[in-house]
């Protein structure tokens, strides 16, 4: 099998693309010492991204506000909601929430 050097170059410069982002931060600010407020500030970035991520994804249904009466999804994040925050369990949350998804959108498929 011949290796056609544009196609190994493109995959290359997308590995490098993807890594230096991710890796010049991390050893920048490995070797500084973040003042209080930064380090509060950074504590709230994943949250933040999660709920954005699961904000919009119940929420909404092809770029529109998604009716509340049938949207299976943000049903089914009710009792996952309540098992995570009664639990604290990752398996079990995953659990219910794959278990009510999978009834909720049965039911409604039949009705």
């Amino acid at each position: 099998m011949e290796v056609r050097w544009d196609v190994f170059l493109i995959i290359a410069g997308c590995a490098l693309v993807t890594f230096l982002p991710r890796v010049l931060p991390l050893m920048v600010l490995s070797r500084m010492q973040l003042p209080e407020w930064g380090v509060r500030w950074l504590h709230y970035v994943p949250i933040s991204v999660m709920a954005a991520l699961v904000g919009q994804e119940l929420f909404l249904h092809e770029g529109k506000l998604a009716p509340l009466l049938t949207n299976v999804e943000l049903m089914a994040a009710i009792p996952t909601f309540l098992v995570a925050i009664w639990t604290r369990s990752l398996l079990g949350t995953v659990v219910v929430g794959m278990a009510s998804i999978m009834v909720l959108r049965y039911l409604f498929s039949i009705l």
